[in-house]
């Protein structure tokens, strides 16, 4: 099923280059934009160590791969990307004033009936569109890595068409996404809202109680990780009792953080140039290893539970 079989990604940073994959993979025709030529340079790397990952987990075949890579062109030019699109997919930096340029010139140069989805976490971009757009214009956000991670979540804005959203829906649960959606932009969304808040509490830790980076991963995977992913919270909540969730409540001593705006710890990091995979270092060093091998060894742990979740999940049919 291609609801959509020509596509423009716009942005070639850690989403775009995925992003690309994930509708190639699809079946569209999908044109990479960035002005960027090292951007658009590294997305081509990032997408063939991506694919390479995949078919070695047996999630795709060479065939299918090879057909994904030929369906993705990389293009420097706004108006050779979007001339033909059907849906024009936005993921350039999370910056009001850039998105507001970019979407005044979509309303100038996409097809009349295309589609521009936006994948922004927190900001509303609906009031910065121009009216025409707004009808045909929807948040489409997901997670990276997003050929392996299913979650889309799919808002609309204040004039969207409501057949819009069931148009994006049918779609990408057809290729296999778990899309959920909302009825109205809700900032940050569920699985972000839920990030922040175990965020700030994580930077506490770090900058006031002194607790080392490796503790509260640690903690994190072998404490919350597999029942979270087993179980989400709330059905977790049941197997716990919920009158002991309610004692809890009513018993709790310790209060939040408040939302904080930048962190001791994280500015330290990025003083020393320590700003993540890409550089080598952030929180961890990673020994040299160059960023795509990184990615794959990722990509491939996180496939392997992928497989696993999906036989626990049909011991449960």
């Amino acid at each position: 099923m291609i609801v959509f079989s020509s596509v423009a990604v716009l942005g070639a940073g850690t989403m775009g280059h995925a992003l690309a994959l994930v509708h190639a993979l699809a079946g569209c025709s999908v044109r990479l934009q960035d002005i960027r030529p090292e951007a658009l340079e590294r997305a081509r790397e990032l997408i063939e160590a991506a694919l390479s990952t995949l078919v070695e987990a047996g999630e795709v075949g060479e065939g299918a791969a090879a057909a994904a890579r030929a369906r993705i062109v990389a293009v420097s030019s706004l108006e050779a990307a979007v001339t033909d699109a059907e849906l024009v997919i936005e993921t350039i930096v999370e910056d009001r004033e850039a998105k507001r340029a970019l979407f005044a010139d979509l309303a100038r140069l996409v097809p009349a009936e295309a589609v521009v989805a936006s994948n922004t976490s927190y900001l509303d971009v609906f009031p910065l569109m121009p009216e025409d757009l707004q009808r045909r214009a929807a948040i489409a956000h997901w997670y990276t890595p997003p050929y392996i991670l299913d979650l889309v979540d799919l808002v609309p804005g204040p004039a969207t068409d409501p057949a819009l959203l069931d148009r994006l829906e049918a779609f990408y649960r057809a290729i296999g996404k778990r899309p959920v959606r909302f009825s109205r932009m809700l900032e940050g969304y569920v699985a972000n809202r839920l990030q922040a808040a175990m965020t700030a509490e994580i930077f506490r830790l770090l900058d006031e109680e002194g607790i080392e980076p490796a503790v509260i991963d640690e903690s994190i995977r072998h404490g919350l990780g597999l029942r979270l992913l087993l179980m989400g919270q709330l059905e977790k909540a049941d197997y716990t009792g919920l009158e002991l969730v309610a004692k809890a409540l009513a018993n709790r001593s310790y209060t939040p953080p408040p939302p904080r705006t930048r962190s001791t710890t994280l500015d330290r990091l990025l003083a020393e140039g320590r700003t993540g995979v890409l550089a080598g270092r952030g929180f961890f060093d990673y020994g040299g290893k160059p960023a795509a091998a990184l990615f794959r060894e990722r990509d491939r742990k996180l496939l392997t539970l992928k497989r696993a979740w999906r036989a626990i999940a049909e011991e449960g049919r």
